[in-house]
């Protein structure tokens, strides 16, 4: 008999309805729920094993998140007919389901968690990333999994001048802000998403919009939980402590840890203080025979010492690890042009964050093509994001590109993305290595691939900067600091983590993941109003360097030009077997594509030689060449007959300048006036209906 499943609907300002239904599919799996929108089905399945594993002291939590292309109705590319490693796209919405979900969790829990989303059927209208949070935190929900939920992750987009939930792609397309925001019934706890440079209170506003349908979602998955009749919460004991050892490493360490964090030492003399410290204690205070049970337990301790030490250290003396006031910026240098054989290059060093950047320009077949299930085209501008282990000074292995250099890539990404001309006819690739790191690279990115590409001369409409903000709060007393520029040890110990890029004009991307529930909209317009003057000030000192793109591009990066031609004449300029076009590529030193748009063939011409580029375009001008009547052009004489000459208007088309249209007086000979070779001026007066060109020279003279 087929299981009668528990339903719950969710309907949306526009009549729309999401749907959450569980108890019919997936039962083996901890908690599993169908959500669906229009056409729209996410599978999402939550599993945590009963135990944890013994020396765990974190939480191994796994979101996965697959789009099937059946899904679609399409069938993978490529020889191996299976789907495979996740896309970026596909990893962009693992993190956005893992940064909302992982603080959910309580704090002693370490078992082996995971939840997996599956995209199982592709609604053309309908994003799923906007639906995955719902999916994964509705699975939870249903489930006996200890989980400090219900949440969930809303689309805003404001449309028209109105903001709208979870917009369709054809009104995202035309929305100047596409933010998506993740919460509770109490707080806003993620938000990512790019602008087209809004204020920070236009910000604000979609934020406090979309936490209000959040709470609407998270009310429907409280009534499908009890629906359900799930009341239990499994009972675990993944922690055993000692409060002697914890009150005993707190007395005997926290002064000198005090002491360190106030010093303004660098990252790395910090940690090898705190690290003498904890060795110390341990080789003091706890008997041999005990350290292999107790070291661990001492660890442990001692970074909560750090953690109390920093946030006092910030809160009573308002002084910062490296000396800094909240509001100030650490120490700015910037170089451009720095390597001679890329395109554009930059340095961007903040403190001890150092960003490597390079622009390369390229032709359309350089563009960067998409093939997912949900979206399929190609991007004229991409960003890479690389962190190799010695920016931390460690040396581990490097094993293809993490998650989190795919997600800082695309922050900052959508951070530049608004300023790049839609114009622009080169292809534009990003590439930021991260020197060092110690807070923000991210950000660094962003202000190093500003000056990368006013240095390979591309004409941006308007310099951005980046900048993290933090946060360090006391929920006893009420005390807070928002912290500019923040260090990574501020990241890590801190609050909340909030990157905002923008223009002088306002924001073009934010991201903002905040770690304690119930974070005031007063505290976070502060640190938005905080992050404006941090961010005005970085400009300032980036304009320093290079205050606006070159006016051209390097003589070595490649020029390009455009031009379309009647689609009749593609075939002639392609030639048999591509032989007619590829001849000219290599007679003309170009890189030449042509492409069907409508009823226009589009052609791009590219090369480093511009004689070179000219000389391609006028073969293709006279191949596709079509005359028009009226139109006057620079012929060349070719023959003389008693009767007026023939002239060529272009390669292989010639017209008859009758002997009555070459002046206004009468001629005897045509050979009074011109020669084979000359050089003149015609106008094109008809086109009979055999095709047969009419031309006149005194159309064009004055009349005496």
């Amino acid at each position: 008999m087929i299981p009668k499943p528990v339903t719950q609907d969710i309907k949306l300002a526009d009549g729309r309805v999401i749907s959450i239904e569980t108890g019919k599919y997936a039962k083996q799996a901890d908690g599993s729920v169908l959500v669906r929108m229009g056409n729209c089905v996410l599978l999402a399945a939550a599993v945590s094993s009963k135990t944890a594993n013994e020396g765990i002291d974190f939480l191994p939590l796994t979101v996965e998140y697959r789009e099937k292309y059946a899904a679609g109705g399409r069938m993978p590319g490529g020889f191996i007919k299976r789907e495979g490693r996740p896309s970026d796209e596909e990893i962009l919405v693992m993190r956005l389901v893992d940064r909302i979900l992982r603080p959910m969790f309580p704090k002693d829990y370490h078992a082996e968690t995971q939840i997996i989303v599956y995209l199982m059927s592709h609604d053309p209208e309908v994003k799923p990333d906007a639906l995955a949070a719902l999916a994964a935190s509705a699975a939870l929900s249903v489930s006996d999994i200890p989980f400090h939920g219900p949440i969930s992750e809303v689309r805003v987009a404001r449309h028209n001048g109105s903001l709208i939930i979870n917009p369709t792609p054809s009104q995202l397309l035309e929305s100047d802000i596409d933010l998506m925001v993740g919460g509770s019934f109490d707080s806003v706890a993620m938000v990512e998403g790019e602008m087209n440079e809004v204020s920070e209170a236009e910000m604000l506003e979609a934020i406090k919009f979309g936490h209000d349908e959040i709470k609407r979602q998270c009310e429907a998955q409280t009534k499908l939980r009890e629906a359900k009749n799930v009341s239990d919460i499994r009972e675990y004991s993944h922690e055993v402590h000692d409060e002697d050892l914890r009150k005993l490493v707190a007395e005997k360490t926290y002064d000198d840890v005090y002491n360190i964090a106030k010093s303004g030492k660098s990252k790395q003399e910090r940690g090898e203080g705190f690290k003498e410290i904890i060795e110390a204690f341990i080789e003091n205070h706890i008997p041999e025979d005990e350290r292999e049970e107790k070291e661990g337990l001492a660890k442990r301790y001692f970074h909560d010492v750090e953690y109390d030490a920093v946030r006092a250290l910030i809160l009573n003396e308002k002084t910062r690890l490296d000396g800094r006031k909240p509001e100030d910026i650490r120490p700015i240098w910037c170089e451009v042009d720095i390597l001679p054989a890329t395109h554009g290059s930059a340095v961007f060093t903040r403190g001890e964050t150092q960003s490597l950047t390079t622009a390369t320009l390229g032709t359309k077949l350089d563009e960067n093509r998409i093939d997912n299930v949900t979206n399929v085209g190609s991007e004229r501008f991409y960003l890479h994001y690389n962190f190799p282990p010695f920016s931390t000074g460690e040396a581990r292995p490097i094993r293809g590109t993490s998650r989190r250099e795919v997600g800082h890539g695309n922050l900052a990404q959508r951070g530049l993305k608004p300023v790049v001309p839609a114009s622009s006819p080169h292809v534009i690739r990003i590439v930021s290595e991260i020197l060092e790191s110690n807070g923000s690279s991210s950000m660094a990115t962003v202000c190093a691939g500003t000056l990368a590409m006013m240095d390979a001369g591309i004409k941006i409409k308007k310099p951005v900067s980046g900048i993290a903000m933090g946060l360090i709060t006391d929920p006893e007393s009420g005390n807070y600091a928002v912290l500019s520029d923040i260090l990574g040890d501020e990241d890590h110990l801190g609050d909340m983590d909030f990157k905002v890029t923008g223009t002088k004009d306002g924001i073009t991307a934010c991201q903002m993941d905040i770690k304690i529930r119930g974070l005031s909209y007063e505290i976070m317009e502060k640190a938005l109003n905080q992050a404006l003057e941090g961010r005005l000030h970085i400009l300032g000192e980036m304009l320093k360097t290079i205050d606006a793109p070159r006016p051209d591009v390097k003589p070595h990066a490649p020029k390009l030009i455009n031009m379309e031609i009647p689609k009749d004449y593609i075939g002639a300029i392609i030639g048999p077997g591509g032989k007619t076009i590829q001849q000219l590529q290599a007679d003309t030193g170009t890189t030449i594509t042509v492409e069907e748009v409508g009823n226009k063939g589009v052609i791009e011409i590219s090369g480093t030689d511009g004689e070179g580029i000219e000389r391609a375009k006028n073969f293709i001008n006279d191949l596709a060449f079509t005359p028009e009547e009226g139109k006057t052009y620079k012929g060349t004489v070719k023959s003389i007959q008693p009767y007026g000459a023939f002239v060529e208007i272009a390669r292989g088309t010639d017209g008859l300048l009758h002997i009555s249209e070459i002046e206004h007086r009468r001629l005897e000979r045509v050979e009074d006036v011109l020669k084979e070779g000359d050089k003149i001026d015609v106008k094109l007066i008809k086109i009979d209906d055999r095709g047969k060109l009419k031309l006149s020279r005194k159309a064009l003279i004055e009349k005496k």
